[in-house]
């Protein structure tokens, strides 16, 4: 979306799907106000001349802008947002990424859920943490030995991408959102395959257990 007029575009669909954003193939770190009264918060690679790929940012409302406490911008593959809740004195810290794919070299997805574990760790027990983004991760139906953090309401088998998310899960006590609410099997899938053939969960949307509760739904419209 790093080209001209492409986040009016994207404001408006957010406010006619509610949709939050992963990519946007910017470069640098910033904030922007747009006339239709949202803010984009944005991450990107931070050299100069620097490729547009990868990129992560937020999109909040006018409503979500007023109860900004700070952000924090983690490189090309992380966000941060922590916000005001109506409960006094719990925030509500926003984890968006894009991590890197199934096979990417070691290296890198190291690199990477290290430094998710350090913004993860750095929020608050007390309050409500929310990670969401494109994890490129599939962590199947099967939940054993993962109870705690996913049902089995997944799709299809877990890759080793998934077996990193899912122990990182556990590790913070997040749970997997998307597989603990049953659904047909095309509201289950992130991904669809340009000819139709295969359907993958790779993009989850998570929240700590102690609010557990406060997730009604998780579904792909």
């Amino acid at each position: 979306m790093w080209e001209t007029g492409k986040t009016s575009q994207i404001a408006t669909e957010m406010r006619r799907y509610n949709l939050a954003i992963s990519e946007t193939h910017w470069t640098q770190a910033g904030q922007k106000r747009l006339a239709t009264g949202e803010i984009l918060l944005y991450s990107g690679h931070e050299e100069d001349n620097a490729p547009h790929t990868q990129g992560v940012a937020l999109m909040l409302s006018k409503v979500a802008r007023n109860a900004l406490v700070g952000w924090e911008s983690h490189g090309s593959r992380i966000i941060k947002a922590s916000l005001k809740t109506k409960k006094k004195g719990i925030l509500m810290n926003i984890i968006q990424c894009y991590a890197p794919t199934n096979d990417s070299n070691d290296d890198i997805k190291d690199q990477f859920y290290e430094r998710l574990q350090l913004v993860i760790e750095k929020c608050p027990r007390k309050d409500l943490t929310i990670l969401m983004g494109g994890l490129n991760a599939k962590v199947g139906i099967d939940n054993a030995g993962y109870e705690d953090i996913m049902g089995r309401h997944g799709l299809r088998e877990r890759n080793e991408n998934g077996e990193r998310f899912a122990n990182l899960c556990t590790f913070n006590k997040l749970v997997i959102g998307g597989t603990i609410f049953p659904h047909k099997r095309i509201h289950k899938a992130t991904w669809i395959s340009p000819d139709h053939t295969t359907e993958n969960q790779i993009d989850h949307i998570c929240i700590n257990k102690k609010f557990r509760r406060t997730m009604e739904d998780v579904r792909n419209s």
